[in-house]
């Protein structure tokens, strides 16, 4: 997650260039976050190689691990709230619940 980016006060998204983004699962232990974001920067020092390259497999591979590594930080896949709400991942702010409080705020 980008620490300079306003996290909405719900805690479930930040907002990047106007845009909702899934915040990682606040409720993942240390010791798990530290694997999963280890995981997503190997996966995009990956992602950087095999384009440098011009790898094509080994760029379907990387993308793999980072698109996992997101899973795992609870930044893609299933919503990791459990009260039934929308997910609004990608959505523009202003098209958002959360208009606004970023109107207000920022």
């Amino acid at each position: 997650m980008n620490a300079s980016a306003p996290l909405t006060p719900d805690g479930r998204y930040i907002v990047v260039r106007g845009r909702l983004w899934r915040a990682s699962n606040p409720h993942l232990s240390a010791a798990a976050r530290e694997q999963w974001v280890a995981r997503l920067m190997s996966g995009r020092r990956a992602v950087q190689a095999a384009i440098r390259a011009g790898d094509r497999e080994a760029l379907q591979t990387a993308r793999r691990a980072v698109d996992d590594a997101k899973r795992g930080l609870g930044e893609r896949g299933p919503v990791w709230w459990t009260d039934g709400v929308k997910d609004y991942n990608r959505y523009l702010v202003r098209n958002s619940p959360y208009a606004e409080w970023f109107n207000r705020t920022y």
